[in-house]
């Protein structure tokens, strides 16, 4: 009988996919940001029928441009740390921790001064929770073997 190769990859634990799962409802999250202020302005029925500026100040169908064009921009930036993470650079680990860190923090502003979204601020405490378990650090290099940070 043939002998099984030995396999020099890191074995993924399963808090990486539990990150990417949370990563893929971001996504989700984000994609529906970035339609739904642009069919609540009926630019899909209607096109665009009014200017996206006035002076120096955004009209509200401006600021609906915006606020689509910046949630495509964090979509976007969610699926290359998506295939970063799973791919299981170091980068995609910094950039997420980095990232979930901003993104809850301005969840708690949301919180305490508009409309919260807890399905964004969920996502975000998973994901900082599991980045920080010792086999996830480790099999991104952020912590050593012998259990002291790099």
């Amino acid at each position: 009988m043939p002998r099984r190769k030995k396999s020099d990859k890191k074995k993924r634990p399963i808090a990486v996919t539990v990150i990417a799962l949370a990563i893929v409802v971001l996504f989700l999250i984000r994609l529906y940001q970035v339609f739904e202020p642009l069919i609540r302005n009926q630019v899909f029925l209607n096109g665009i029928t009014a200017p996206l500026s006035s002076g120096w100040q955004l009209t509200a169908l401006g600021d609906a441009f915006l606020s689509s064009a910046t949630y495509l921009l964090l979509s976007l930036t969610g699926i290359v740390v998506l295939v970063g993470f799973l791919r299981l650079h170091r980068w995609s680990w910094v950039l997420l921790m980095a990232w979930t860190g901003v993104s809850l923090i301005i969840s708690l502003v949301d919180y305490f001064y508009s409309h919260p979204n807890y399905a964004v601020m969920a996502s975000n405490v998973i994901i900082a929770f599991a980045l920080n378990i010792t086999d996830v650090q480790r099999i991104f290099g952020i912590r050593s073997d012998d259990g002291s940070s790099l």
